[in-house]
Formats: structure tokens, sequence, C-alpha cells
């Protein structure tokens, strides 16, 4: 029926639209819905619990896996059961967030009184009915960038990401900004990054904020050459203020080419649109990602101050950027 028709069907006519309309408004709705069904926090927590535990036990087929499903681990396709899933795991701590947007569930693992110590940070898609159809995991242990889990464990256990009060929450929007300008700043020193006072950073055993928990410890020193941050893939939790980035390191793995780089993944905790916390874990796929022994400190992977890698300065310049900004400590 269409508002043009005559007169004497009118009435008819408004009613039936409206009618018309409205069931397709519920339609629709009911579809929306079904479509969210999957993506409730409710489901996401089961999902990282479910990882968790699978983790755990060292059952990968506890995982409910879609049909067609992706799983990965350090960018690499692999079958669910040949990887760290296919056995058990000491878990002393997790952390977990959950995008109800996108459907995606993130957890940090650390596994530091395992007799074969891990760091691993997974990022989980989930399908309409729950499912998991894409899984991803950045798996860290010794030889990799700064890797220590027995001190992350103390330094990430300490620091408070709980929920945030609604009415101080950032945007979606705000969140994955402020952790973006700190990747795009590897490529152009100019952007400015949002961070807070105080911030401090964690990059692999390294933890920017131990000497002065007060201090902005976060700005970083110039990489010697710019670097393009790519296939970069998100998890934003507003509750908690949290953006996780799965994407490529550029330049730092001497074993690699320079572009696209080596897996690494970055948590970033926002609160006020600013950066509170920051975490990186990296792969290498030779020890230290062959820049020394992968330690030395104060400027990071190839910045100046950082460790003996192409084109930095010695180690003690620079600090990690900005002056009065506390030294990592080993």
């Amino acid at each position: 029926m269409h508002a043009y028709m005559r007169r004497e069907k009118s009435g008819f006519t408004i009613t039936f639209c409206s009618i018309a309309l409205a069931g397709v408004a519920f339609a629709a709705s009911a579809s929306a819905a079904d479509a969210r069904a999957g993506c409730s926090r409710e489901t996401l927590t089961k999902l990282a619990d479910t990882y968790v535990k699978a983790q755990t036990d060292g059952k990968s087929s506890m995982v409910p896996l879609a049909k067609g499903a992706y799983y990965g681990e350090n960018d690499v396709a692999m079958d669910i059961d040949k990887g760290v899933l296919a056995g058990p795991l000491k878990i002393d701590f997790t952390r977990s967030f959950y995008d109800t947007t996108q459907c995606a569930a993130f957890t940090e693992v650390v596994a530091a009184t395992d007799p074969h110590p891990y760091v691993i940070l997974t990022r989980m898609e989930a399908s309409e009915d729950g499912k998991v159809s894409k899984m991803e995991s950045v798996v860290t242990d010794q030889g990799d960038w700064l890797f220590g889990a027995d001190k992350y464990l103390g330094f990430t256990k300490a620091e408070n990401w709980g929920e945030i009060p609604r009415d101080k929450r950032d945007t979606r929007a705000a969140i994955q900004a402020a952790a973006d300008a700190y990747l795009d700043n590897w490529g152009n020193p100019d952007i400015q990054v949002p961070h807070g006072t105080p911030c401090a950073r964690l990059e692999g055993s390294l933890y920017t904020g131990a000497r002065d928990p007060s201090a902005q410890a976060c700005t970083m020193g110039k990489f010697p050459q710019p670097l393009k941050v790519t296939n970069r893939r998100y998890v934003v939790d507003e509750t908690v203020g949290a953006v996780v980035i799965f994407h490529n390191f550029p330049f730092l793995d001497a074993g690699l080419p320079r572009d696209p780089g080596t897996p690494s993944g970055q948590m970033f905790r926002v609160e006020g649109g600013k950066n509170r916390y920051i975490h990186e874990l990296t792969v290498c796929t030779t020890p230290g990602c062959g820049r020394g022994a992968g330690r030395g400190g104060r400027g990071g992977p190839g910045r100046q101050g950082g460790p003996a890698a192409p084109g930095a300065a010695p180690a003690g310049q620079g600090g990690p950027g900005a002056p009065g900004a506390a030294p990592a400590v080993q």
C-alpha cells in the first residue's frame, strides 16, 4: 500500500502501513538481537574462560571453533591441536577484555612458574552462535624481545585495569585514537601521543614505572628511521578503558626483512583520553631479535638510548623519550 491511494481507503492504508512498518521494525530488531546473541558480554566472558581452561588442561578440543575457523600463532596458521594449546600450562595470571561491538574477546596469559614459561596474548572473534571464528595468539617465551615472565607477572598484577565508572568512560573512538597515536608516532615523531601522568610501559620484562610510579614514563625515543605499523587488529573494551592492537613490528627483528616486520601485541589502558598503561610483547626469530642480547635499555628496540640496534645511540643517551621520564628497569 502507498500513501497516494484513494482517500476513501486512506484510513485503512495508514493503519495497514503502520502495522506493516511496526512488523518490519520488530523483525529488524529481532534480527539485530539474534545477530548480537553471540556478542553479549556473557558469551564473550564464557569464551575467554573456556580458552583459559583449555590452556590450563592442554585440551584444545575445549575451544568451540566454528566450521572453517582460523587458528594461528605468531601470524602462522596451524591446526589448533599442534600449537601451544596442545599441552597444559601452569597459569599464574590472566586478564581479559570483551569487545561487544565486534564480537571479540582478548586474554593476557602469564605462565611464569610453568617449567616452560610463557607470556601469551590471545585474540578471539566470535560468530553469531557464540563459537570462535578466528583465534590468534602472540606467543612469547625465552629468546623473544626482553622476555621475562616472572618480572612481567609481578608488574602486570600490580596494575589497576579495573572497571571505570560509566560517567568517566571514554568513547570507543577516543580509546583507540590514544593507542593508534602511539604506534603512528613510530612513523612520524611529530605526532603527539596523549600520555597521562602517571603512565608506565611494560616491554617484555622491562617496566618504566618501577623507579617512579608517579611519573609519565611512556614517551618513546625516536627510531633511527620511520616505521609504518601495519596489519592492525583491535579489541576495545570501553568498560575498562582498554584497547589491544595486534600488528607487525617493522625493523626490530634483524632476522627478518624490515617490512612488514615481526608479530607483536600491544595493550593500552586509557583514562580520560590518555594512556595510563602500555604493554608490549614482540616475537623474535633469533634470540633477542638479533639485537645483542635484546637487553639494555633505556630507549627500547633501536630507539635512541636503546640496545645496540643499527643507528641507535649508545645506551644511556636519551632515555625513553621525554626529559624526566623514568628509564626501564630490569
